[in-house]
Parts: structure tokens; C-alpha cells; sequence
């Protein structure tokens, strides 16, 4: 199974790694701030319209084009090489496609490419696909 879309937004640069933890009553307790937990919403609305009609099975290669507006001294197609970077936009998309369904756990994505771009239409390109397993014989 291949599923290819894409998400017209501007890609947030609110990234997992901006968890907060307070103390209550002596215990961390994690939290997300407002921003982060808006992103996720976002992302679950969106990817929702794109969830595959059975999860995804076994090994899956997941490849992410990362479109940013294009700002005045950067041109259509160019490397985007600022912050954020690839690893941590990633990980909050990942968490959310395993929440909405399209696999059992994120484990399963053995095979990523992780792409960021200034591009004059902004969004977010999504691919998914499962890979065949192979056999020992």
C-alpha cells in the first residue's frame, strides 16, 4: 500500500522537543504549551482526511517534503538549511500519524527522507508506503 498527499498550510516550526515541565505538588508533570498543543490539533484535522482505510503493516518508508514560504532572499526549490531542524519537525507528525491510525506504533518507519524546502507554495508532502518484508529463503 502507497498513500501520497499534501497538507497546504504553512509548516508550523512548533516542534516536540518544546514540551514544558512544572512541578505539582513535588512531580514534574509534562505539558504541552499552548502553541505546541494548537500544532497538534492541526496536524491531527489534516492528517485525519488522509488516514489510510487500514493501518499500515510491517516495514513502512516514510518520506516528508517540508515546504516553507519562500522569504525575500531565498528563491522556489531552494534548501531551506535554518532551524527547525529535520529531526525535531518530524517527531510531533510521526506522533500524530500514529494517533490518527496510519500504523500501529512509528517503530514501524525503517526507511525516512526528511526534506525542507522554500518553496512558493508552502506545505507540508507526505508519502507512505509499506515496504515488502524479506525472506530468509
Amino acid at each position: 500500500m502507497e498513500k501520497q498527499f499534501f497538507l497546504p498550510m504553512i509548516p508550523p516550526t512548533v516542534t516536540h522537543q518544546m514540551k514544558k515541565v512544572r512541578v505539582v505538588n513535588g512531580k514534574p508533570v509534562h505539558y504541552e504549551p499552548a502553541r505546541l498543543a494548537a500544532t497538534r490539533s492541526k496536524f491531527m484535522a489534516c492528517l485525519g482526511q488522509h488516514k489510510p482505510t487500514r493501518k499500515l503493516r510491517g516495514p513502512v518508508r516514510l518520506m516528508v517534503k517540508w515546504c516553507f514560504p519562500v522569504k525575500s532572499k531565498h528563491g522556489d526549490g531552494e534548501w531551506k538549511i535554518t532551524k527547525p531542524d529535520t529531526d525535531n519537525l518530524q517527531k510531533l507528525l510521526k506522533d500524530c500519524m500514529t494517533a490518527v491510525g496510519f500504523w500501529k506504533d512509528d517503530a514501524q518507519v525503517c526507511s525516512e527522507i526528511i526534506e525542507k524546502f522554500w518553496s512558493a507554495v508552502p506545505g507540508i508532502f507526505i508519502s507512505v508506503a509499506e515496504l515488502e518484508v524479506q525472506d530468509d529463503d
